[in-house]
């Protein structure tokens, strides 16, 4: 399980379902690499998660976007616990 903070002004970065105007929500580009991802290696679903995660301006350590790569390669839940500041 990972965790995030995230500005409440910034749901619309993480949440594809917020009330922003953000084009990139990291939810969607996660959804989309679980669909597609699974059974894939981890190395590379990696960069693909990296750069969701950067273009949605979200600060995930490399071990949260290992994490989530590992549980889309064996298709497995991924919880994300979110603090909203």
């Amino acid at each position: 399980m990972g965790e995030i903070s995230v500005g409440r002004q910034h749901l619309d970065r993480l949440l594809a379902d917020s009330t922003g105007t953000y084009s990139a929500p990291y939810q969607r580009a996660f959804a989309e690499l679980a669909r597609a991802g699974r059974g894939r290696p981890v190395t590379e679903i990696l960069p693909l998660l990296r750069r969701a995660a950067d273009d949605a301006l979200l600060g995930f350590t490399d071990a949260d976007l290992q994490e989530q790569a590992r549980a889309i390669s064996a298709g497995q839940p991924y919880i994300l616990r979110i603090t909203v500041t």
